[in-house]
C-alpha cells in the first residue's frame, strides 16, 4: 500500500498536467484562428475553445476569446446566456423567478451617471452588474458582485489593476452583445462601467487617454475579433442618442402631443445605423399608440404589423393591433389576433413562464397578470363571436381607417389615399425590414420579410377596398348633385317660360283693347262721316232747286251724293 500511494500520486498529476496543456495549446490555437478574422476559422476556435472550458470552466482566457468570437459570428444570445448573470435588468428583474422580468423605459440626461427608470424605478443600489463572488479553479478571489454607486466608490478609492482588467472584457462584450439585442439600457450600464475601469486604468498607468479610449482594450484583450465598423465609444453615443429621443417621444406622448412623439419615434426608426429587431418592435408599438391618438388608423395598423413580424410572439403588439381592428369595426381581424394572444396566454401558463431567454425584459408584461388576461380575453373572444353572427362582420369602418370624414369631397379622399398608398406598399415594409437588425439565429430573414409582405399586403388591399367603396359613396352623391342641379335648372326654365307667357298673355289682352277701342272710333268717325255727307247733300240741293228758280241749267246728278 505504501508504494502504490505515489504511483497514484505521480498519476493524477500527469493527467492534471496534461489537461492543462490541452487547455493551453486549444487556447493558442484558438487565437491564431481569431487573428485571421475568417468565419469558418473564428468557429472552429469556438469549437476549441468549448473544449478547453469543458476542462476548466472557469479559465478567464478561455471565456474571454470566446466572448470575443461569439461576437465576430453575431451570435449574440449565446454571449448573453454565458453571461447572463451580469446582465442588470436581469438580476434586479429576479431571473430565477420563471423568467419573469420587470422591464424598464430607461431615460438619458447626457451624462455618464444619467440611468433613471419610468415603468419600474431601479435603485442605482440594486443595479447588481457582476455575480456574487465565487472562486475560481486556480484560487484567487473573482470581483464580487456590487451596484453602480459602490463600484464608483471602489474606483475613486482604487481598485487593483487585476480585478479592472480581470471584470472590464464582460462588461465590453456583453455590452456590445445588449446592445444588438435591443436591451439597450442594459448596454448603456455595461459600456459605461466598461468606460470607468478603462479611465481608471489609465490613469494608474499615468497614461494620457481620452475617456473613450476603452475601446483599444476589447480589441486588445479579445484577439482582435470586435466589430471594426464602430468602437465601444460610438456605440454608447449612439445608444445614448435614440434613447434620449425614444424617451423624447414617451414623454410627449404623455403630455398630450401625439404628433410630437411620431416625430421622435421616427428619428428612432430612420436612424442611420441599422437597430435591433427587438428595439425597433418597441419604438413601433409606441408610434402607433401615438398614430392613433392622431386619428391616424392605417399608420397604426402598418406600425403593429412591421412590430409583429419582428416578433410574433410579442404580447403587447397583438393587443394593440386588435384593439385597432375592433375600432375600425374589422372584428374578424380582431377575433384572429386575440386567439392568437389567447394561444401565447396559454402557452405562458402551460411553461410557467414568459416567451424567451429567461434575461430578456418583456415590458408591460407580468406573469402574475397572465391568468386574469386570459379570462378577460376569453369573454372578449366570445363576445366578438356574437357580434360577427349577427352580421357585425363586414361593417368595415373605411372612413375611420383613411383617416377622411362622412361627406368628404373627391380632392379630400384622393389625397388622403395617394398619401397612405405611397406610405404602405408592400415593398416598403420589406425595405424597412431590411434596414434592421436581428440577432435571434433561430428565425429566418426571408420569413420575416415574407410576413412583413403579407401583413403589408392585406392593409394594402383593405385600403384599396375602402378607397372603391369611399369612391363609390362620393359619385353617388356626385351625381345626386348633378341630378339635383339640372332639376333645379329645369324648374327655374319652366318657371321662367312660365314668367314669359304671363307677361305675353298680359300685352296681347293690352292690344286686344286697343283694337277694339280703335274699332269703335272708326265706326264713330264713319257716323259722323254719314252725316256730314248727308247734310252736304241737302245744302247742295237746296242750291241746286235755287238756282233752277234763277233758270239756270245745273245737271241734278251732279248734285246728287
Amino acid at each position: 500500500m505504501a508504494a502504490t500511494s505515489p504511483s497514484l500520486a505521480a498519476e493524477k498529476k500527469h493527467w492534471w498536467l496534461s489537461n492543462r496543456k490541452v487547455v493551453e495549446k486549444n487556447i493558442r490555437e484558438a487565437r491564431a484562428l481569431i487573428a485571421t478574422r475568417e468565419q469558418t476559422n473564428v468557429s472552429t476556435a469556438v469549437g476549441l475553445l468549448d473544449a478547453a472550458l469543458a476542462l476548466s470552466p472557469r479559465l478567464e482566457a478561455a471565456l474571454e476569446l470566446r466572448a470575443s468570437a461569439l461576437l465576430f459570428l453575431r451570435r449574440f444570445r449565446e454571449v448573453a446566456d454565458m453571461l447572463q448573470d451580469y446582465i442588470p435588468s436581469y438580476k434586479i428583474g429576479g431571473g430565477g423567478s420563471g423568467g419573469v422580468l420587470e422591464g424598464s423605459t430607461a431615460s438619458l440626461s447626457g451624462g455618464d451617471q444619467a440611468f433613471t427608470a419610468s415603468s419600474a424605478p431601479l435603485s442605482r443600489e440594486r443595479a447588481n452588474l457582476l455575480s456574487p463572488g465565487r472562486e475560481r479553479s486556480d484560487g484567487d478571489r473573482s470581483v464580487r458582485c456590487f451596484s453602480v454607486s459602490d463600484l464608483k466608490r471602489r474606483l475613486l478609492a482604487g481598485l487593483s489593476k487585476s480585478s479592472d482588467r480581470e471584470g472590464e472584457w464582460r462588461y465590453l462584450a456583453l455590452g456590445r452583445a445588449c446592445s444588438h439585442l435591443g436591451m439597450m439600457e442594459d448596454a448603456m450600464v455595461l459600456l459605461q462601467t466598461g468606460r470607468r475601469l478603462a479611465s481608471a486604468a489609465s490613469r494608474r498607468e499615468s497614461v494620457c487617454w481620452s475617456d473613450d479610449s476603452f475601446a483599444s482594450f476589447a480589441g486588445e484583450e479579445g484577439g482582435g475579433a470586435t466589430e471594426p465598423e464602430y468602437s465601444a465609444s460610438q456605440l454608447l453615443s449612439h445608444i445614448k442618442l435614440i434613447l434620449r429621443r425614444r424617451t423624447a417621444a414617451v414623454a410627449a406622448l404623455d403630455a398630450g402631443l401625439p404628433a410630437e412623439a411620431v416625430r421622435h419615434f421616427s428619428k428612432v426608426l430612420d436612424s442611420r445605423r441599422g437597430l435591433p429587431g427587438s428595439f425597433a418592435a418597441g419604438c413601433l408599438i409606441g408610434r402607433a399608440a401615438a398614430h392613433r391618438a392622431t386619428g391616424r388608423l392605417a399608420d397604426a395598423i402598418a406600425d403593429c404589423n412591421r412590430a409583429l413580424a419582428v416578433d410574433p410572439s410579442s404580447i403587447p403588439a397583438l393587443r394593440a393591433r386588435a384593439d385597432l381592428f375592433e375600432a375600425v369595426r374589422a372584428l374578424p381581424d380582431c377575433l384572429h389576433d386575440l386567439e392568437h394572444l389567447k394561444l401565447l396566454y396559454d402557452g405562458i401558463l402551460r411553461d410557467r413562464k414568459l416567451p424567451g431567454p429567461p434575461w430578456r425584459p418583456h415590458h408591460d408584461v407580468r406573469y402574475r397578470d397572465i391568468s386574469a388576461n386570459l379570462r378577460a380575453l376569453i369573454a372578449r373572444i366570445q363576445q366578438l363571436r356574437g357580434r360577427i353572427a349577427a352580421g357585425e362582420g363586414n361593417n368595415v369602418d373605411y372612413y375611420a381607417l383613411i383617416g377622411v370624414r362622412q361627406g368628404c369631397t373627391r380632392a379630400e379622399l384622393e389625397r388622403a389615399h395617394l398619401l397612405l398608398t405611397l406610405k404602405h406598399k408592400p415593398e416598403k415594409a420589406a425595405g424597412f425590414m431590411d434596414r434592421l437588425e436581428f440577432a435571434d439565429d433561430h428565425r429566418d430573414l426571408d420569413a420575416i420579410l415574407d410576413q412583413a409582405r403579407m401583413s403589408a399586403s392585406i392593409l394594402y388591399r383593405m385600403l384599396q377596398k375602402g378607397y372603391s367603396g369611399i369612391m363609390a359613396a362620393v359619385m353617388r352623391k356626385e351625381a345626386e348633385e348633378k341630378q339635383r342641379a339640372k332639376e333645379a335648372a329645369t324648374n327655374a326654365a319652366t318657371a321662367a317660360a312660365i314668367q314669359v307667357a304671363t307677361t305675353e298673355n298680359q300685352r296681347a289682352e293690352k292690344n286686344v283693347g286697343g283694337i277694339e277701342c280703335g274699332t269703335a272710333a272708326a265706326a264713330a268717325s264713319a257716323a259722323a262721316a254719314a252725316v256730314f255727307q248727308s247734310v252736304f247733300c241737302r245744302d247742295m240741293a237746296v242750291v241746286g232747286s235755287m238756282l233752277t228758280h234763277r233758270s239756270i241749267p245745273v245737271k241734278l246728278e251732279a248734285l246728287s251724293c
